[in-house]
């Protein structure tokens, strides 16, 4: 982890380019896709949901939540992301949420830089680190 200053252009820059992000969803859609079926289960999506810990935690301190509650959450989440609702995940349907998802989350940032903690392997991290790299070229 390392903290990092983002702010909302640097997302939708990321988003619009589309190599950039293209080569990202797909190397991740990858990553989640442990049987190799070009889908994501509802298993293989859950645990990348729960690595996040979004829900299970509050500003860093664990939280124990009531696991029905967390259920409803994460097959909510699915749902959004199966768009054709027919159980499983294919890579346009995991861009065009994911996509959504991140300029939703630029659009809440702004365009004041703020300071966050990001995963190394993160979207956001691969969205500083890119601008970074314009930046200094």
């Amino acid at each position: 982890m390392s903290v990092e200053l983002l702010d909302g252009a640097t997302i939708v820059s990321f988003v619009e380019d589309e190599a950039a992000f293209n080569g990202l969803i797909h190397d991740r859609f990858s990553n989640l896709d442990t049987n190799h079926d070009g889908f994501l289960s509802y298993s293989e999506i859950l645990k990348e949901f729960q690595s996040l810990r979004v829900f299970e935690t509050h500003f860093g301190i664990d939280v124990k939540r009531d696991p029905d509650e967390l259920a409803h959450v994460y097959d909510s989440l699915f749902e959004k992301f199966d768009h054709d609702a027919n159980g499983a995940v294919d890579l346009e349907e995991f861009k065009m949420e994911t996509k959504r998802m991140m300029l939703a989350m630029a659009n809440g940032l702004g365009f004041l830089p703020v300071q966050m903690l990001l995963e190394e392997d993160s979207f956001l991290k691969k969205a500083v680190e890119r601008e970074a790299m314009k930046i200094n070229a």
